[in-house]
């Protein structure tokens, strides 16, 4: 069944890698619905499909991106003070969301999951004359909000198998008054520390569940973890250099209107409307 899957994640994995440097959202919005509809249409029962999906999307994440991290602190865009503090109370957070996503019914947090991006996509298309000007990179936000922010980041992290860009780069960027190109490259360093408090998580709570792929370690997967990174991490690279490359504006735009997509879908809006 996993050899079945492996050419369409393989490619999956190379736009994943783009996106998650370009956008730095570590490409999960992507990713977790591509594997939970390949895992789904294979026969794994739908609960286990996508529950296995964000699990083994943490853990691709990693990968993915330290390769755009590393870009981007080349190009000093990255703020390591905020990226540390966001990453270490994310990783808490992140444990604590991954628990309970491991006893939600698996249709809540498919839809929650849906929901959730739509929402962002929405504050982010509202906010989008609201990026910072900021030049002085000695950036200083104060201490608790980047701790809630963390947190709160990082239990939503675990619930829905995303590194947590999907929360820290609006928030950043309409919170924190963060150009968007320096939202993306603190966003990809904070989930570096972020996903594996989720990762623990899922291989906790999955050990000993029936109806598991092949090679998982809980409700994380490892061949289909080595079919995404293949390319997710060269693919990487090309993404963070493209974010140098283009205007922010646009950046932004093309970030709403993906989520958008994949909010919609897992939602279950296409089906309601018989599309």
């Amino acid at each position: 069944m996993v050899l079945e899957l492996l050419p369409m994640l393989v490619v999956s994995g190379a736009v994943v890698g783009f996106a998650a440097a370009l956008l730095g959202v570590g490409g999960g919005f992507i990713l977790v619905p591509v594997m939970y509809w390949a895992m789904a249409g294979a026969g794994v029962a739908e609960d286990v499909a996508l529950r296995t999906a964000f699990g083994t999307s943490l853990l691709v994440i990693i990968p993915t991106v330290l390769s755009s991290t590393w870009r981007h602190h080349k190009k000093g865009a990255v703020v390591w003070r905020v990226a540390l503090i966001l990453g270490g109370c994310g990783a808490i957070g992140a444990l604590a969301g991954s628990t309970l996503a491991a006893y939600l019914p698996g249709e809540a947090l498919r839809v929650g999951f849906g929901v959730f991006i739509l929402v962002v996509s929405a504050r982010m298309l509202v906010g989008i004359r609201a990026e910072g000007v900021i030049t002085d990179w000695t950036l200083s936000p104060r201490l608790l909000p980047l701790i809630a922010l963390g947190l709160s980041m990082g239990i939503i992290s675990g619930l829905t198998g995303l590194g947590g860009g999907a929360l820290m780069v609006p928030a950043l960027v309409l919170l924190f008054r963060f150009p968007m190109l320096r939202a993306v490259a603190t966003s990809s360093a904070a989930i570096i520390f972020t996903a594996p408090g989720g990762i623990i998580g899922y291989i906790v709570h999955g050990l000993g569940v029936p109806g598991r792929l092949p090679y998982s370690i809980g409700y994380v997967n490892l061949a289909v973890f080595l079919a995404l990174v293949a390319l997710s991490v060269p693919m990487a690279q090309l993404g963070a250099r493209t974010a140098h490359a283009i205007d922010a504006r646009k950046l932004r735009l093309l970030f709403v209107v993906l989520m958008v997509y994949v909010g919609l879908r897992m939602a279950g809006v296409f089906v309601w409307l018989g599309l």
